[in-house]
């Protein structure tokens, strides 16, 4: 076995394309994973936009997949073959191998399905350090903004969990009806219908809606900047910042920085004790992936979406 499948960037429409590429070498802290299902996010489509020359030589799109792995890492490290894992590699995983360093995949009990469990690298590891950015949470009030994503479901319910009293921002009311089962207090449409103040916002939206909120905060509270799924840019007013909540303050996070191991566990976890509930909008092949990207571009779909990796 020399060469394999993976999905490349094109630079054209389609975003992406077959391609037979070499089989991954693991170093010897990786472990060889056959790919079963991995999902997409938003931002590797705008990578994938990106002309090709502004990728980095040997770059291929794939942060989140879940699969078994074939052959365990040299160095001792990790799980053995045969074992079931979720993994979230740099990039490289949308093809029918990855080579992944063992401290950042997490095995999977019998119970959670692969397909389910490639929803969970990316969004919900940054929801779970979102959330431990923003503080103890339990009897805050909080605002999360763009709750009807990827990340943002597992904000809400992550949130809810941990004892805060949630309002989601969804654009429409089949989305907020599922927010509100996954333990939002309250749902609305835009930050200018919530009900303040808040003790913390999370804000993934940009464009006016990070002003909209900022308006809504407690004296003392903090605003912590995610996202910015609309791709407009934020301007403020710093005057009327001044003028209101005392104190407040305004953080920006990034959710990146390995090992990824031990959130993945975390959150392996919490989907095995029915305490987290990943949300896929659409289940494809693999074959599907280019009419999946533009429909995930669109907003057509709500929550993760999985592509499975066909043999």
């Amino acid at each position: 076995m020399n060469t394999m499948k993976a999905l490349q960037a094109t630079g054209d429409a389609g975003l992406v394309a077959f391609a037979d590429v070499p089989v991954p070498r693991p170093a010897p802290d990786e472990a060889l994973v056959r790919v079963e299902a991995f999902s997409v996010n938003r931002g590797e489509i705008f990578q994938l936009q990106r002309p090709p020359e502004r990728h980095a030589p040997g770059w291929r799109p794939g942060k989140d997949v879940a699969g078994v792995v074939v052959e365990a890492a040299r160095d001792g490290s990790g799980p053995r073959a045969g074992q079931r894992v979720v993994a979230h590699p740099p990039g490289l995983g949308w093809a029918e191998y990855a080579a992944v360093r063992t401290a950042d995949l997490a095995q999977l009990p019998e119970q959670v399905p692969s397909a389910l469990a490639a929803a969970l690298p990316l969004a919900g590891i940054t929801a779970l350090r979102l959330l431990r950015t923003a503080g103890a949470l339990a009897g805050r009030r909080v605002l999360v903004t763009g709750a009807s994503g990827g990340v943002g479901h597992y904000v809400v319910e992550l949130a809810a969990g941990a004892g805060a009293e949630v309002t989601a921002v969804s654009a429409t009311p089949d989305r907020g009806r599922r927010l509100r089962e996954l333990g939002a207090a309250a749902v609305v449409t835009g930050p200018g219908e919530a009900t303040g103040p808040f003790d913390v916002v999370l804000e993934s939206v940009g464009g006016d809606s990070l002003p909209r909120a900022l308006a809504l905060l407690a004296p003392g509270g903090t605003l912590v900047w995610f996202g910015q799924a609309s791709r407009q840019p934020v301007t403020l007013n710093f005057f009327d910042f001044f003028d209101g909540p005392e104190g407040a303050a305004i953080r920006h996070f990034h959710y990146a920085g390995g090992p990824y191991g031990p959130d993945l566990a975390t959150l392996v976890r919490l989907v095995a004790a029915g305490r987290l509930h990943p949300e896929i909008g659409r289940t494809a092949g693999w074959d599907g992936t280019a009419a999946v990207l533009a429909d995930l571009h669109d907003r057509k779909i709500t929550g993760n979406a999985v592509l499975e990796v066909a043999r």
